[in-house]
């Protein structure tokens, strides 16, 4: 609840409202890539250079967007890695959802090089 007596309560609570679905998609994007990544990484002929390719390019991306929601306060970066963590909990229950059926691998791959 606001507080009456200080009216820049609720843009802060409104702030920190922001910066929880910044983390929340910031998470989502991060996650969501990796379940993408390794469900496609066998498939390919270099999965090394698919899983690392995509590794960078998550970490710039979670990176970038963790610096332009802290913006110096740590508690504002606090609360998006609070989302970040919510995202991380949200995708890996719905992935389980997805993946409960084995998929079956591609014709040549066996096992494990």
């Amino acid at each position: 609840m606001p507080d009456p007596l200080n009216p820049g309560a609720g843009a802060h609570l409104l702030l920190d409202a922001l910066v929880v679905l910044w983390g929340i998609l910031l998470g989502v994007v991060f996650y969501g890539g990796l379940w993408l990544t390794v469900r496609h990484a066998m498939a390919t002929r270099r999965p090394a250079l698919w899983v690392s390719a995509s590794m960078l390019l998550r970490m710039g991306a979670a990176l970038a967007g963790l610096y332009v929601a802290g913006r110096g306060d740590l508690e504002r970066l606090l609360v998006c890695l609070v989302g970040f963590l919510m995202a991380r909990a949200v995708v890996s229950w719905s992935t389980r959802l997805r993946s409960a059926a084995p998929r079956p691998l591609p014709e040549g791959h066996r096992h494990a090089p």
